[in-house]
This record gives structure tokens, C-alpha cells and sequence, in this order.
């Protein structure tokens, strides 16, 4: 009687198995660029939180030491920072009127670069 069940008992077939991981693949290719995506918007806006909390802490540097800090590194040795750059690892800098940038690296790259140079 035992041997009957066994026999009657179906599992998936080669072609059904086939079908189920098309539909996985389908699904990870659909995904796998939408994370890519919303991984530099994350990184954007990361960046974007990084200056506004740098520049409410220029602020509060300027309220206690009475002028601006004269650089990022100011900040941090300050004990105002932990971090000089964005998490994605772009650069800020302060400005003379205390303003917060992020420093692209093509405008770095403009800056510190020599014109006479190729």
C-alpha cells in the first residue's frame, strides 16, 4: 500500500521549474536597476542633509568663538565635526561669508590644476 502512494505522489516537472526561475530572473532584472537608482539619490540627498547640518554648525561655531571658522578642518579640530566631506565622498568647503559648498571634483580639479599645463 506504501508503494502505491509513492508512485502517486508528483512533484514539479523539468518545465515547470524552468517557468519559475524565468520569473525570478524577470523579477531581478526589473529590480536590480531600480536599486542602482534610488542608491545615487540616496547619496545625493545624503550629501544635501551633510551641508545643512555643516552649515547649522558654522552657525554655532560663529556664536561661540565670535568669528567664522576660517576652514572645514576648523570645525573639526573644534570638535564641531566628526566627518570633513559628504558620505558619498564628495569635498565641502566653507566659503568667506560662511556658506556651506560641496566641491565637485571638476571644479577641484579646475582650481588646484596649473593652466599651463595640458
Amino acid at each position: 500500500m506504501k508503494l502505491q502512494k509513492i508512485k502517486n505522489a508528483r512533484g514539479f516537472t523539468l518545465i515547470e521549474m524552468m517557468i519559475v526561475l524565468l520569473v525570478i530572473s524577470v523579477l531581478l532584472i526589473i529590480t536590480i536597476p531600480n536599486v542602482t537608482k534610488h542608491n545615487s539619490k540616496i547619496n545625493s540627498k545624503g550629501c544635501e542633509a551633510f551641508i545643512q547640518m555643516v552649515q547649522a554648525q558654522v552657525q554655532a561655531y560663529e556664536i561661540e568663538e565670535k568669528k567664522l571658522p576660517a576652514d572645514i578642518s576648523a570645525l573639526k579640530i573644534a570638535g564641531y565635526l566628526e566627518e570633513t566631506s559628504c558620505p558619498n565622498g564628495d569635498a565641502i568647503q566653507i566659503t568667506a561669508e560662511g556658506k556651506v559648498e560641496r566641491t565637485t571634483p571638476a571644479s577641484t580639479r579646475e582650481i588646484t590644476s596649473d593652466p599651463s599645463t595640458p
